[in-house]
């Protein structure tokens, strides 16, 4: 494949626009009420710490190759036709084998330091010591906001679930991380194989519930096609509306509900960091876009 584009380099003008955004936003923050700030994340922010981006050209939905998961060919015709069908409660609930196997490698080297939190991570617990968070709504299932350490886990609301805990999709038990790592490890093919991993099996078999033994154990992810967390929503209607400014960093805007997050605060300055326009950002008089570099 032909090597990755050079990124161009950023024009005097971008970086005098980007330098005076800067300053405007850190004003805002400056001036902001005691925890008045909301915060929504995408993938943007982890790419830093070596976890693919999902959704971007290159990332896991854009490669995936069904034809090396563990599927039916209508499954496969599925996640061809769109890749978050491997992901997806339809699937999962009568074969777990596609999800285990895509997620294999991230569920191994959970809390094992492959992966650490960005500067984006520590800038968040930044605003949590300084009281201004309220919460951050974060679209990552990577867990890394729980590695910071001035970040209180109570101003973090994982819209999307987590790898770092593991239940039972069909009764709800959890079941030990470690073990479960350790059932994976056993149990899931690698479909990533370089010929170095010697403990994965030729093939997959499912990992029964410790509590009702079906085959429906897995990180608490949400799974397309399910419904998101009730706190979600009750955090949408109390903390978006009050506050003063909301940061949105590192998300295209595409996946709802949680795109719904800057629209909900409708009285506060937003900003956007990233490499594009997203949402309907630019068509407030008040809102701040720091785009590209």
């Amino acid at each position: 494949s032909p090597p990755p584009r050079a990124r161009a380099c950023p024009s005097p003008s971008h970086v005098a626009a980007l330098s005076s955004s800067l300053d405007r936003v850190a004003l805002l923050l400056r001036k902001a009420r005691p925890r008045s700030v909301v915060v929504l994340t995408g993938a943007g922010v982890s790419v830093s710490s070596g976890i693919p981006d999902f959704r971007s050209p290159g990332g896991m939905y854009d490669t995936l190759k069904p034809e090396l998961l563990t599927a039916s060919e209508t499954q496969r015709r599925m996640m061809k036709r769109d890749p978050t069908a491997v992901v997806s409660k339809e699937i999962f609930q009568v074969n777990p084998l596609p999800y285990l196997e895509l997620r294999r490698p991230f569920i191994l080297n959970i809390n094992k330091g492959k992966w650490l939190p960005t500067l984006t991570h520590h800038f968040l617990g930044l605003l949590d010591e300084h009281q201004l968070l309220t919460r951050c709504f974060t679209q990552n299932i990577d867990g890394l906001d729980y590695g910071v350490s001035n970040l209180s886990a109570e101003r973090i609301l994982p819209v999307h679930g987590s790898l770092g805990e593991i239940k039972c999709e069909s009764c709800g038990a959890a079941y030990p991380l470690e073990q479960f790592q350790d059932e994976v490890r056993k149990n899931v093919r690698n479909i990533y194989d370089d010929g170095t991993d010697d403990e994965a099996p030729s093939i997959s078999r499912g990992i029964a519930c410790l509590n009702c033994g079906k085959d429906q154990v897995k990180p608490s992810t949400v799974l397309y096609g399910s419904a998101l967390p009730s706190a979600f929503f009750e955090h949408l209607h109390t903390d978006c509306p009050a506050c003063d400014v909301c940061l949105v960093l590192g998300t295209s805007l595409t996946v709802g509900p949680a795109n719904s997050v800057p629209e909900f605060c409708e009285s506060s300055t937003r900003v956007l960091v990233n490499m594009e326009v997203a949402g309907s950002f630019g068509s407030r008089a008040t809102d701040e876009l720091l785009l590209g570099a």
